[in-house]
């Protein structure tokens, strides 16, 4: 901790910083000004990299001798005498930590660091959290000072960044299997730019530990040549089989930028009834409707329900876009189907009986997508009919697949869009803790 002559300094700073050792101790009050407890800590989120920490809320000491979590959204006033939180109903439950979480003066004050720029090596003695634009706090600036030795009983105390010292991080502080179960609250696209943050060691401990589907979800968000990277990295059996999990059109795509025997061979190794979908879609070029679709979208006999499309498209697994319609064809219901008859579009779906046939509610005026028309074709037509997603039909009136909006945006932005955007936003590893959320929930 630290000295009371230091402490006193640390704690005259403008009102957009607070030092978290500070608050231990001080009262909580609810805005009637009823006290609630006493702060006994300040949660965070763990990062896998290098930048400042999101701070998710108080620990609090109430007086059952229960500790509660309160979030950092019911904070309203941060006063060096006290707490005010914007109401006075919080949950009781008993605060348990989380594996993607640290508690800032239990668990960080006293920790060593180095200094990035010097090589310096010093301890944590303090920490500051700051306000953001988006009403979010990070843990911005940390307070060091260098170890004691008998030639130095008062060693001065430095306020610095959080990005000036190393250490701190899931990836310095924790092995592989910490880092693999922060990863497991997060979603594929945060993991995906996480991984790529990560020291190429590491990445790969990781992308050897994810099973096969999560790795192909994560997959599917990568770069191309993220994609292409890791890809070398893995066995020619265990790539056939990643592939395997992806989408067609996402397979599609990665074989796509392989040299071409290398694509052959990984297509050879994959099982026949998943490939098959995949060298069809490999015949056409990847800028068209044919190249850009699904051949898996929601497929319905006439003679289906309503109830039965409804509870198709609440599969979870089905993309928000696909699950935007169903596709009624005569058999056989896989593509290329049988006579391709119409769309039902999800909300016509909710408006109408359960027991009523999909056949009686289709739309089908809805003009089609042929497998050559080309990618500002297809934005045009997306434009022009308000949808994200639209049917693939060939010249016979057989369905092929669906295009969704997610494949077009991701095929008319530049082709390193992935790095561009991972470089100019924060890494999303400070989203991948959900306590605030369900808490909030939970208060509700």
């Amino acid at each position: 901790m630290i000295a009371g002559a230091v402490r006193t300094t640390l704690l005259r700073v403008a009102a957009t910083r607070v030092f978290i050792a500070q608050l231990v101790g001080l009262a909580v009050f609810g805005p009637d000004g009823a006290r609630i407890g006493k702060v006994r800590d300040v949660l965070a989120a763990v990062r896998v990299d290098n930048n400042p920490p999101r701070v998710l809320g108080l620990v609090v000491d109430v007086a059952t001798r229960r500790r509660i979590f309160v979030p950092m959204l019911r904070v309203t006033g941060v006063d060096p005498g006290a707490i005010t939180l914007a109401t006075g109903s919080v949950s009781l439950r008993h605060f348990v930590q989380r594996i993607n979480e640290t508690l800032i003066v239990g668990q960080l004050l006293d920790a060593p660091v180095r200094i990035a720029d010097t090589g310096e090596d010093v301890i944590v003695v303090d920490a500051a959290m700051e306000p953001t634009r988006t009403r979010d706090w990070v843990v911005g600036r940390l307070a060091v000072r260098t170890r004691r030795t008998r030639l130095t009983r008062r060693p001065e105390v430095r306020v610095i960044p959080w990005r000036s010292v190393t250490g701190l991080s899931i990836t310095d502080r924790q092995g592989t299997e910490g880092l693999l179960a922060v990863l497991e609250t997060m979603r594929a696209t945060d993991v995906a730019g996480t991984l790529t943050a990560l020291p190429e060691k590491r990445r790969h401990e990781v992308v050897d530990a994810l099973d096969d589907e999560r790795l192909a979800d994560v997959f599917e968000e990568l770069s191309e040549t993220d994609q292409r990277a890791l890809l070398t990295h893995l066995s020619r059996e265990r790539a056939a089989d990643v592939l395997e999990a992806m989408a067609p059109d996402d397979a599609a795509d990665l074989l796509g930028e392989l040299p071409a025997t290398e694509s052959a061979e990984l297509l050879e190794l994959m099982e026949p009834e998943e490939s098959e979908p995949v060298r069809r879609l490999l015949r056409y070029s990847s800028d068209t409707a044919g190249g850009l679709m699904t051949p898996e979208p929601v497929i319905l006999r006439p003679d289906a329900t309503v109830a039965e499309a409804l509870a198709h498209i609440r599969n979870p697994d089905i993309p928000p876009a696909l699950a935007s319609m169903v596709f009624v064809c005569r058999p056989p219901t896989e593509t290329p189907t049988g006579r391709y008859l119409g769309c039902a579009h999800a909300q016509r779906l909710l408006r109408e009986a359960p027991y009523e046939l999909v056949a009686g509610v289709l739309d089908r005026e809805l003009e089609t997508l042929t497998p050559d028309e080309t990618l500002a074709g297809i934005a045009r037509y997306f434009a022009a009919y308000n949808l994200v997603a639209g049917p693939v039909v060939d010249t016979a009136g057989h369905l092929l697949g669906a295009v969704t909006v997610d494949d077009v945006l991701d095929h008319l932005l530049p082709t390193n869009w992935r790095d561009r955007f991972a470089d100019e936003h924060d890494n999303p590893a400070d989203r991948a803790t959900v306590r605030m959320g369900q808490t909030e929930a939970a208060d509700a």
